[in-house]
């Protein structure tokens, strides 16, 4: 019995093994290559056999006589070497799986064992020959093939799906896969030794495929791979020590990483367009789905999005999982956290507005990058888990993996901040200096209590000394150092991309009103070379309007990295609230060092990410923004703890977009309405620091700060519009004109008044010449008979003259409404000494422009196009004068309208009733009764003063003021200059400038010093004459 059992074992290895090997010593008739068996006769093993008086059959012991034999000669038709290893694997699997059901248990246990030694036999040549590929001999069209046998195999597998793309192959090699374990096992058996050096070749080879590749491209396999084999925790080491992990040098800029480094050519994967030297892989997505965009339909570009942002997403979900699976590792999160720091070092000057593309690297890369850091942070992006309690200020206040000291800061300057950082750590020092002195104290009262020396000696040996302490690096939470890491790949990516895409559409318009201007020139006597301009000026916007299209498709149509990003910066809005102590009004003054060292861009990003995102529909959609209300209230009026105006500035244009008139649909215009009328802080401040922030921006400190503040007011202008009709805002404005009667509110108030002279001045200036050009265009044939490049000159200058004149009355019209609102209500301001005069020369002078003789001049052909409308203008003016006229009880308003030596004439007054009459304008009959009687007010004014001034006759010179020349009522000192003046008079002028006008040293109010002993002797004199 015993010798049928063993040569019926020996029967089965041998029937098995034949299966699982494909090979046979014994041929028969179908077998040998060509022959369709698969089995291949091993010829010289059979005869070395017979020679030893052996079996012809296989066993566990001649398998590596068997593998040699196979694979030291390559049989046309038969597989390659590491493929035919594969293949004895898998069949040995399946050979493993149907031999269970055999009832000898003894010799199933021997043919498992077989087997088993077959598959490490298996991975032991496989792994060899991955080492040396000349061990055995190859088909020479293996040589050639693109990527070795091993990584064919690893795409295969992964072509379905890898965790984070079900159902999609994404253009993978679809074929024979590894093995199921195999890949486990030939990391287990080369982890020691060997495993390095082949996957180093892997992984190179990745990076090398998707090199040139688009988002159209098959970039899905290797990705897929990527991630499966960073899998292992070995071959994860393997990837972050291989050399083109993170590239090192002298010459090593972030051009280099994104072009050398392993995940660099994945993370340059985009349709965000690259400088041509480096492209954007194959396919071209610009061709293939932007091009002749405008003869295309609308559903076109929409799919191409759509797909777009498919295959945009696939890239971001594989590469979060890949780097998720790398830092979720001790062993390999250091590097990756060092790779992305460095990433972000090399590519500091991104942030320039002109940035160098062969030094930094892509926009793409960095939107990818930002993405991928977005998918990072998504556990603790809720502001209300005390997960925002691991952030710490000190990552960026001590220079660690990233360096931000050379950021411009929130209110600090660099020198503040190093020296305020240099005191905290040396404060830290010694305090660990003296809790460790006291610690030591201790322990020797405890060691001498107990009589243990030796132990005493040991307690001072294990101490560690004051130094220590100073010089140990700190330790920061993943989520701190994942936040700041954000906060700067966001900056350099997605915010820059979007600042590009507003620098690309600016151009885009300039090109297509250069193709609209020299269309115009065509005609007889237009240059030969006009049409070939003309055709480069057109191939010129077809390629900028596909750029615009493809940024639009990774950034405008995927409303989920808005929705991501937004939920960022609402996170870095509330930790930053929370170094100055939370959500609470008002600010702790001075301001604290954490938030004033903070970097500026943190809160500007947040801002121009809303701007944008509030003009993209549906990406506020559902999204709470009362954290960031709260922000722009708390700051936008405190340049003590925001230094830069600009950026306070910003804070209103978001704001601004936020009106509900503004919103893209009824629901958004539903919520934020909302938020502007029920937001608790915005109810209490809002109105206060929007006028506080129209007179702080009178001063940027910027050579364009005239200009600046015009547009900065234009928006904070609009917003008030809106807010005076909400009626808890409205009582708010009421409320701080009674307050603030003398002081913020009357700034603002002349700070108003002066916009609107200057903007009404000018363009009322501008409209003759306006008409001078137009008269100059109607005129046809004296108009064609001029030289091209004149008639591009002049069109250009009227354009231009165009645009100023538009932009102002736009600016002006909000300034004068404003004005003719609020005076309905609110009057005592503007009848204050230092502002009545004022008021009343601008209206005077504006009503003169508007109806006086020369008003002919400001008919235009189409005024409506400059915004100008002075039917509407004229029925305003004369809504203030009356608003006016009604709050004064005093007659103040009369008297300096009739005082106003420039502009003031009676007949204007009558003349401006006529014009009411002649066009049928829109105002109530008591406004024009009211209107006509102020004017006889005035008029009686005007004789009275006439009469005083013939009365007082000469007036002494040292009674009259230095610089409006009229007689001082309230003469006051200033005490450094020691010049008299009336109150009135330096009064106004301390309303837009507290220095002193004849020296410029600082002046307020406070210190005007009463000149009573010259006011006595203008009241004597005033006395006399009326006697």
């Amino acid at each position: 019995m015993a010798q049928v059992r063993t040569r019926r074992k020996e029967e089965v290895e041998d029937f098995v093994l034949k299966k699982v090997l494909q090979v046979t010593l014994t041929p028969g008739p179908n077998d040998g290559p060509g022959s369709g068996s698969g089995m291949v006769y091993l010829e010289q093993l059979a005869a070395e056999l017979l020679s030893e008086d052996k079996e012809l059959a296989l066993s566990k012991d001649l398998l590596e006589r068997v593998l040699m034999d196979r694979l030291s000669v390559y049989r046309e038709g038969t597989e390659p070497p590491f493929l035919y290893l594969i293949g004895c694997y898998r069949r040995a699997l399946e050979e493993g799986r149907k031999v269970q059901n055999m009832k000898d248990k003894k010799i199933l246990a021997e043919i498992q064992d077989t087997l088993s030694q077959v598959k490490e036999l298996c991975v032991s040549y496989a792994g060899n020959i991955c080492l040396y590929p000349d061990m055995f001999p190859q088909p020479v069209i293996a040589a050639e093939e693109k990527h070795s046998d091993f990584l064919e195999l690893i795409l295969a597998e992964v072509a379905p799906s890898v965790g984070f793309d079900p159902g999609t192959s994404g253009g993978g090699p679809v074929g024979p896969s590894l093995p199921h374990g195999f890949l486990e096992h030939f990391v287990k058996r080369f982890e020691e030794d060997g495993v390095e050096e082949i996957f180093n070749k892997v992984f190179k080879d990745l990076q090398q495929s998707v090199m040139k590749v688009s988002p159209l491209g098959p970039f899905q396999g290797p990705l897929r791979a990527l991630v499966l084999l960073a899998s292992y925790a070995p071959l994860a080491k393997v990837l972050v020590k291989h050399p083109a992990w993170h590239p090192q040098g002298e010459f090593v800029n972030g051009r280099v990483l994104e072009v050398s480094s392993i995940l660099g050519p994945f993370f340059h994967i985009s349709v965000i367009p690259d400088h041509p030297v480096f492209g954007n892989g194959e396919p071209n997505v610009s061709i293939q789905c932007f091009s002749d965009a405008a003869n295309r339909r609308p559903a076109d570009i929409n799919s191409s999005s759509a797909t777009i942002k498919t295959m945009m997403h696939q890239l971001y979900d594989g590469l979060h999982e890949l780097l998720l699976k790398l830092l979720r590792s001790s062993d390999t999160r250091e590097p990756v956290l060092h790779y992305l720091a460095d990433l972000i070092q090399k590519n500091a000057k991104r942030e320039a507005i002109q940035s160098n593309p062969f030094i930094n690297a892509s926009n793409g890369m960095f939107v990818c990058l930002s993405a991928v850091m977005l998918r990072l942070c998504e556990p603790f992006l809720d502001p209300q888990s005390s997960k925002k309690d691991k952030i710490d200020a000190g990552y960026v206040l001590h220079k660690g993996r990233v360096d931000f000291s050379s950021l411009t800061a929130l209110h600090a300057t660099s020198e503040e901040v190093a020296k305020w950082v240099d005191k905290r750590n040396f404060a830290r020092a010694e305090g660990f200096r003296q809790a460790q002195l006291q610690k030591e104290q201790e322990e020797l009262r405890r060691l001498q209590s107990h009589e243990a020396t030796t132990s005493n000696n040991g307690a001072h040996n294990s101490l560690s000394g004051p130094g220590q302490a100073a010089s140990e690096q700190v330790n920061y939470s993943f989520i701190c150092e994942c936040f700041f890491l954000t906060a700067r790949v966001l900056n350099l990516g997605l915010m820059k991309a979007l600042s590009d895409l507003k620098t690309l559409l600016t151009d885009l318009n300039r090109q297509k009103e250069a193709v609209k201007t020299l269309k115009g020139l065509r005609g007889p006597g237009a240059p030969p070379e006009l049409e070939n301009e003309l055709n480069q000026a057109k191939a010129l916007v077809d390629r900028l309007s596909m750029d615009r299209l493809c940024y639009e498709a990774q950034l405008v149509k995927d409303v989920d990295i808005m929705q991501d990003a937004l939920k960022f910066y609402r996170l870095m809005v509330v930790w930053l609230v929370s170094l100055i102590g939370g959500f609470k009004m008002p600010l702790p003054t001075p301001c604290p060092m954490e938030f004033a060292s903070m970097p500026e861009h943190f809160i500007e990003d947040s801002l121009e990410l809303l701007l944008f995102a509030s003009r993209i529909p549906r990406a506020l959609d559902g999204f709470v923004l009362d954290e960031f209300m709260s922000f722009i209230v708390m700051f936008m009026g405190s340049p003590l703890h925001v230094k830069n105006p600009y950026l306070r500035a910003k804070m209103v244009e978001v704001l601004n977009v936020w009106m509900p008139s503004k919103s893209y649909s009824p629901s958004l215009a539903n919520s934020m309405a909302s938020l502007f009328e029920g937001h608790q802080m915005a109810l209490q401040y809002l109105v206060p620091n929007l006028l506080k922030l129209y007179v702080d921006i009178e001063f940027t400190g910027s050579h364009t700060q005239f200009y600046d503040k015009f547009n900065i007011r234009h928006n904070i202008s609009e917003l008030l519009e809106y807010l005076w009709l909400v009626p808890s805002h409205h009582n708010s404005w009421k409320q701080i004109a009674v307050t603030e009667e003398k002081g913020s509110y009357l700034k603002f108030l002349n700070l108003l008044i002066n916009d609107s002279i200057f903007l009404l001045d000018e363009s009322l200036k501008k409209i003759p010449e306006l008409k001078e050009m137009e008269a100059e265009m109607a005129n046809t044939a004296e108009w064609q008979r001029r030289p091209p490049q004149e008639r591009q000159e002049r069109m250009r200058l009227f354009h231009q003259q165009e645009n100023v004149v538009r932009i102002d009355m736009i600016l002006a019209n909000e300034d004068v409404k404003m004005l003719q609102y609020t005076s309905a209500e609110i009057t005592a301001p503007l009848l204050l000494p230092e502002m009545v005069e004022r008021i009343a020369a601008m209206l005077n002078y504006f009503l003169m422009q508007l109806v006086g003789p020369r008003r002919n001049a400001l008919k235009l052909k189409e005024p409506e196009k400059y915004e100008f409308r002075p039917k509407e203008l004229l029925c305003q003016i004369m809504d203030i004068y009356v608003h006016l006229s009604r709050g004064d009880s005093n007659g103040v308003f009369a008297k300096a309208i009739s005082s106003d030596g420039r502009s003031y004439q009676h007949e204007i007054f009558v003349a401006a009733v006529e014009v009411v009459g002649k066009y049928q304008l829109v105002l109530p009959e008591t406004t024009v009764q009211d209107f006509l009687a102020l004017a006889q007010k005035a008029h009686e004014a005007s004789v009275e003063a006439m009469d005083t001034e013939a009365l007082l006759g000469d007036i002494p010179d040292e009674f009259l003021d230095p610089i409006q020349y009229t007689l001082m009522r309230d003469p006051v000192i200033l005490p450094s200059s020691k010049t008299t003046l009336d109150r009135s008079t330096i009064q106004r002028h301390l309303l837009s400038d507290q220095t002193d006008p004849f020296n410029r040293s600082l002046l307020t109010a406070d210190m005007l010093i009463p000149h009573t002993e010259l006011k006595a002797k203008i009241e004597a004199f005033l006395y006399s004459h009326r006697q």
